[in-house]
């Protein structure tokens, strides 16, 4: 028995472009990769139905967070730098540590 070939997504890409500029033929296609046409098709389909999402995700993706959230996170990074420093000097401190960080 033999196993599923695998292909990343940017090989999939790859040839659903080709595909889609039509320089060459499916079967063309098909023999030059050691692709069987159905697999083109559909990746070809695949990636004309998602080329839409490509443009709008963008918008979608961003996060939307106020500039008060964002004052609130970088006091909260402030008070954590403050801590992690200090705890770092009192280590040092600290009688069979060696004064070394870890």
């Amino acid at each position: 028995m033999t196993k599923r070939k695998r292909y990343s997504a940017e090989f999939k890409a790859k040839v659903a472009l080709e595909a889609i500029r039509e320089e060459l033929t499916t079967a063309e296609l098909a023999k030059k990769y050691d692709i069987h046409p159905t697999m083109i098709s559909g990746w070809k389909r695949t990636a004309i139905d998602n080329m839409a999402s490509a443009f709008g995700a963008q918008a979608a993706s961003e996060p939307l967070i106020s500039p008060a959230e964002v004052e609130k996170l970088h006091a909260k990074i402030g008070q954590l730098v403050i801590e992690r420093d200090f705890l770092s000097e009192a280590s040092s401190l600290i009688p069979g540590t060696g004064g070394r960080k870890r």
